[in-house]
């Protein structure tokens, strides 16, 4: 079989996602011969950003969280040009719209916590003990605690089901793109902390920018793109194309379905499928870049894109994205259309569907109990990363390729 490249190298990373990118970043840093493998044509996975008809928009919506630890060690946000969503969610009820959101960030616009409003006398209390809780102690102290589902987290913080339908299921069903509230109690604590404790923002030249700062990151001549891998070997990876690479330690740093294949035996969670709509209106139904959520669930979440950041739309019309859970066919496209109708309060017939998107597996499924870390030795010289073997978010992602890293190294050293 010939050869694909010359020599044989340290470590062979398979897949330039965020995991992949943070793993190969670090094997470098420590000096390491490394080659990463992206099968696409530019590195992201889940993380990329297309162009579509004057209009920036990413592979389903996604947000950018500034607090995760991951994100504050290796990108230079500065350079991002982050523009923030405000702080908090609209809640589009039958009444019309309630703001929940944090006090102490926007006291003035809190009024909708007050008890009898959006909230109970007792909701308040309770949510106020489940934040101060979450905020203000140490991740490891949330990340030892017990765990079950979400909704037992919800109910054993003191939260009524009332409040449960009215704002927790529909907002963390865009968060955790599951309707059931059966996510990790442990992994809901640390995304509430994170949501306390950061800003979501979205960059300039959309989510994709951030893989591509890490990408930029790397030594000279170690990303390869358009190279997909066919198998894994014991002297290394065989390309689609026929070649091979040699290396002493391969890590598989694909989403869970394609690292399933490529290592016969791994056992990968489900994964969450979700679709988004982005289309364009003449007038921004909403001129405020914030998130608005749904009390009867007929999407996951709706907002304007081009109210967050100017820069997705070019020629002045608004970018409005909404986004559902699977892939719904005709029928169930048509009653979303007339959802935002309703809760946008405005005549969406006119309105543009510039692009359609589909991502399955764009989360792994996380059903609580789970672990929120796994090991990433596989057998040897093999190693597996990625947010299916840690959390469900970018900062899963990192930490899984900064852990396989790690392992390669003592590995290696021993």
């Amino acid at each position: 079989m010939r050869k694909t490249d010359s020599g044989r190298y340290d470590v062979v990373v398979v897949g330039a996602g965020a995991a992949g990118l943070a793993c190969a970043g670090d094997l470098g840093a420590a000096g390491l011969r490394v080659r990463l493998l992206e099968a696409e044509d530019t590195v992201g996975g889940r993380m990329r950003t297309d162009h579509v008809a004057g209009f920036t928009v990413d592979r389903g919506f996604q947000v950018f969280n500034t607090s995760y630890p991951q994100v504050k060690r290796r990108i230079d946000l500065k350079a991002l040009r982050l523009r923030p969503f405000t702080p908090g969610v609209l809640v589009h009820t039958h009444d019309g719209f309630y703001r929940f959101t944090d006090p102490t960030r926007r006291p003035r616009q809190s009024r909708d916590l007050l008890p009898g409003r959006l909230v109970s006398g007792r909701d308040l209390l309770a949510l106020g003990a489940l934040s101060a809780r979450d905020a203000l102690a140490p991740a490891s102290v949330l990340r030892r605690g017990p765990d079950g589902s979400t909704l037992t987290a919800l109910a054993e913080a003191g939260v009524s089901p009332q409040l449960v339908e009215t704002f927790f299921r529909p907002f963390l069903s865009g968060v955790f793109l599951e309707d059931e509230l059966e996510t990790s109690a442990r992994f809901f604590h640390l995304v509430w902390r994170s949501m306390l404790r950061g800003t979501l923002c979205l960059p300039a030249e959309g989510i994709g920018a951030v893989p591509a700062q890490l990408a930029s990151q790397l030594p000279a001549h170690v990303l390869r793109t358009g190279s997909p891998v066919g198998t894994v070997t014991p002297e290394g990876v065989t390309l689609a194309s026929g070649g091979e690479v040699g290396a002493i330690a391969v890590v598989v740093a694909t989403g869970q379905r394609a690292a399933g294949k490529l290592l016969p035996g791994l056992r990968v969670p489900g994964g969450r499928t979700v679709t988004t709509f982005y289309h364009a209106a003449a007038r921004a139904p909403l001129a405020e870049p914030v998130l608005v959520v749904d009390s009867r669930r007929r999407f996951l979440n709706t907002c304007v894109l081009s109210a967050v950041h100017p820069r997705f739309s070019t020629d002045g019309r608004a970018l409005v994205s909404t986004s559902v859970l699977g892939s719904p066919g005709p029928t169930e496209t048509a009653a979303v259309l007339r959802a935002l109708d309703e809760v946008y309060g405005t005549d969406t017939t006119a309105w543009e569907l510039v692009h359609r998107v589909t991502v399955p597996d764009a989360l792994p499924a996380m059903s609580g109990p789970a672990p929120l870390s796994r090991r990433t030795r596989f057998g040897p010289g093999t190693y597996v990363c990625g947010d299916h073997r840690a959390t469900s978010s970018l900062q899963g992602a990192l930490a899984s390729g900064a852990r396989a890293a790690r392992e390669v190294l003592q590995d290696l050293a021993s």
